[in-house]
This record gives structure tokens, sequence and C-alpha cells, in this order.
């Protein structure tokens, strides 16, 4: 496991396991590209299911893996931002010595964790050149964003009600709701994207990826937008469902047609 600030964590509040944000490591030899994982879980915890399966998933692929281990409640804003900031920073800083291409790093994640990679592909910064610390002189935008039925909008009336409390409190600023919505902080700069949901989730409301695609589609950012008929919230792989299941099938293409794939497939 590999620690983001292994002399502490910016705003920790102790010095346990859940105050140190970590990377666990699955890599590919021969892997040109990698992908950060955020596990799901409300931003109160992270599901295992969303995190090793799915990084070993992407090992099959011919792609390097980290989940991420980003700070859950009590911590909030902008703690989880932070940590995949510095997560994408920490693999891309040292990309060469793993063999990775440094213009291959993407970030992927499921519900309120697609909601941490969806606001790291529209609030990344280039670094500060100017900064002690050589890592975060690097740039924190990821090169590609795979958001499996996301949390997306902050606003009430689309939101997950328990993601927003642990993010932003009972009571939260409207500026800070509005930084908060990805959705609305679509550019030409984002980076392709990856969506997918089912219609009838009922945790995470699919307005939350359609609202994402159409602001895409605004700003003419690539994006594949997969929405499946019926599924229940938290499916993570899907394996038990084979039609909800073809999304890795598909996602494993996409990401090909990204660049991030096997070295012998010439990507």
């Amino acid at each position: 496991m590999i620690e983001l600030w292994p002399s502490g964590a910016p705003l920790a509040a102790g010095d346990g396991e859940e105050d140190r944000p970590a990377l666990t490591p699955y890599l590919v030899k021969g892997a040109r590209s990698a992908v950060v994982v955020c596990p799901g879980g409300g931003y109160g915890m992270r599901a295992e299911h969303e995190g090793e399966p799915v990084a070993l998933w992407l090992n099959t692929l011919g792609v390097s893996a980290f989940v991420l281990r980003y700070r859950v409640a009590p911590y909030s804003y902008p703690s989880p931002q932070d940590d995949v900031q510095r997560a994408i920073r920490h693999v891309r800083y040292h990309a060469l010595e793993w063999g990775l291409d440094p213009d291959r790093i993407g970030v992927l994640g499921f519900s309120a964790g697609g909601h941490l990679a969806a606001t790291a592909a529209t609030l990344y910064d280039d670094g500060r050149p100017d900064a002690q610390d050589p890592e975060d002189r690097i740039s924190s935008r990821p090169n590609a964003a795979i958001l499996c039925y996301p949390v997306i909008s902050m606003d009430l009336a689309y939101t997950h009600e328990g993601s927003r409390i642990n993010l932003l409190g009972l009571d939260p600023d409207p500026a800070l709701v509005e930084r908060l919505s990805p959705n609305l902080h679509v550019n030409a700069d984002t980076p392709p994207v990856f969506l997918w949901h089912t219609s009838d989730d009922g945790a995470v409301p699919v307005e939350n990826s359609l609202m994402l695609a159409a602001a895409l589609s605004r700003a003419g950012v690539p994006f594949d937008l997969h929405v499946y008929e019926k599924g229940r919230h938290g499916m993570g792989l899907a394996d038990e469902d084979p039609h909800v299941a073809n999304w890795h099938a598909v996602c494993g293409l996409w990401l090909q047609r990204q660049g991030f794939g096997r070295v012998e497939d010439g990507l």
C-alpha cells in the first residue's frame, strides 16, 4: 500500500488508517496505462466489491490499477477531493518508474466514488510550479473518466442525500453545492467520459448521468453513455445480471479507443 502523504495528509484529524489516504497498486507487467479506482459508499464508507474486483478486471485489459483509500465521514469536503487529486498526481509522477505513460492515467468511480471521479475530471489543476513538494507540481487532470451510476448533481432534486450530507453537511453554502456539481463545470478541456447507469436506480436517479452527458455534449467532449433498463444500485461489475454486465465489455473497448490497453495491441 502506498500512502499519499507519508508525513500526514492535509486536514488529518488523527494518525489512524482512516486518516491516511493510500493507494493499493495492481500493476500489470508491460502495461502503459493506469486507472485510479474510487469505490462508492455515500462518502461514509468504501464498498469492497467496487475496489479490488474492478482493479483485477482492469488488469485483464492490460491496464494497471490503483484502488484509492480516500477519506470518508467524518471527513468532508475538501478532503476526498484532495485525496483523489493527490492520487492522480502520484501515479503520474511515478509513471515512468512503473513503465506507464503519464498521459494515460484515468480515473474510475462508482456512486459517490463516481462523484469523486467526476470532480477529478472537472475540478483539476495543472499543478503549482513553485510547490515545495514535487508531486504538487504535477497536473491532476485525468486523461479519461469512467463513471458508474455516479452521483453528479448536489441539487436536492437529483442528488443522493446521504452522499451530499456526508460531503457537504446538512445546510451547505449554495456556492459549494454549485462547485461540487460536476455537470456545471464541464468545458472543452474535460477528458473523455464513459458513463453507465440503470434507468430504475432507486438510490441515485439516472438523471445524474443524463445531465452530465448533456453537459459533455454541449461542450463537444467525447463520451459514451449506456443506460440499462433494470438493475439495483451498487451492482459493481454486475456479474449476476448478464445484460448489465455488458457494461464492462463495452467499457473495455472504449478504453482501447482512448489508448488504454495492452502493449501488444499497439496501445
